[in-house]
């Protein structure tokens, strides 16, 4: 049975480490990589939540802007209304002109 050369690497590798760490030091060193990985994909989640939380802010920026623009080219003041009282100023006016 032949050993490709992957395999042949990965077999040194094994023995290599242990020869220098010695068989008591390979659990040692599994836990860390695994603690390692964890650690990983914890950041990694953390920054997706963070990444979709700041989307969400730019679409409700976005949204409110959109608001307002719409009011003032219906001649709507804005100033000191909140954006549910801008909206339905808004749906109020379209209703009266249509």
């Amino acid at each position: 049975m032949a050993f490709t050369p992957v395999e042949l690497i990965i077999t040194l590798i094994i023995a290599l480490a242990i020869f220098i760490w010695g068989p008591s030091k390979i659990p040692e060193l599994a836990r860390a990589l695994g603690k390692a990985k964890k650690e990983f994909e914890q950041a990694q989640k953390e920054f997706q939540a963070e990444s979709s939380t700041k989307a969400n802010v730019n679409v409700t920026e976005n949204s409110q802007a959109t608001l307002i623009e719409v009011a003032t080219k219906l001649g709507i003041d804005t100033h000191g209304k909140s954006e549910e009282q801008i909206a339905r100023e808004i749906v109020e006016r379209v209703k009266r002109s249509s």
